[in-house]
């Protein structure tokens, strides 16, 4: 009884974060409810730490979407979605993690955490990168062309921007290391692969992903319509948008984790 009523509350608990996350415009209703279920998801496979470990990456990520939110307003011009997440940019990020959850509660093994530490911090690095590197007074440089493009481009890197990329996966793999009891190579492997994951997004935000020019003032932008008209796509492909881009880099970074596991 006391098991069942143990488990009402984490349920509960998941919920409530989920709603009041909506609430205070963390997540769209759509992005809550993808929430919930990701929570649900991971709780299952790996408990209270797993669900510790996921609201690191959760709370760290929506205060730096909110940290000096005046000098991002540009990139409402840029993005196509705001800082408020839908159900599409919960799973990108938390897909995988969900995933690895379903799949140990399934079939509990070793590797599945590490498809979970390095899908969480391949996330975090680049929500960091992100969120900190537009802030950075060194203007960023496109990976493809080599030249200084806008704050916020996709497929561009500033030193600032690297630096908060690591970092934000160095806490992630520091986290999961202590909540799992993990050692020091395996929370090096996390941070790597958190790392790579970070950028590999950057490599296919500048190669594969749509790429749009407004046909009025110019300007390019990942929106499909600015200006009050249908914007004209110059690059990528039409269906990658940031949040596909997202999902593969956090899978393809577990993915190599795991590999690397089956070969150790």
């Amino acid at each position: 009884m006391s098991l069942e009523i143990d488990q009402l509350l984490v349920i509960g608990f998941i919920a409530l974060f989920a709603a009041v996350s909506g609430y205070l415009q963390l997540l769209k209703p759509s992005g809550a409810f993808a929430a919930f279920l990701t929570g649900m998801f991971i709780w299952a496979g790996f408990g209270l730490n797993g669900l510790l470990l996921m609201g690191v990456f959760f709370l760290t990520s929506s205060l730096l979407s909110r940290y000096k939110s005046k000098r991002k307003e540009h990139l409402g011009e840029l993005h196509e979605k705001g800082s408020a997440r839908d159900w599409a940019q919960v799973a990108a990020n938390g897909g995988t993690a969900a995933l690895a959850g379903l799949a140990n509660f399934i079939s509990p093994d070793p590797i599945w955490l590490i498809v979970l530490a390095i899908s969480i911090a391949s996330a975090n690095a680049d929500t960091w990168a992100s969120e900190l590197g537009v802030l950075s007074r060194q203007q960023p440089v496109s990976i493809k062309s080599f030249k200084m493009v806008p704050r916020g481009t996709s497929g561009a890197v500033s030193g600032f921007g690297t630096a908060a990329s690591a970092a934000g996966s160095v806490l992630i793999a520091l986290t999961s290391g202590y909540l799992f009891g993990e050692g020091p190579a395996w929370i090096l492997s996390v941070f790597l692969f958190g790392v790579a994951g970070a950028l590999l997004d950057t490599l296919l935000g500048a190669y594969i992903q749509a790429g749009f020019k407004c046909v009025r003032c110019n300007l390019f932008t990942e929106k499909l319509t600015h200006c009050s008209m249908p914007t004209k796509q110059v690059s990528g492909f039409t269906r990658i948008n940031n949040d596909v881009v997202n999902f593969i880099s956090c899978f393809s970074a577990a993915i190599m984790g795991m590999a690397l596991y089956h070969i150790l």
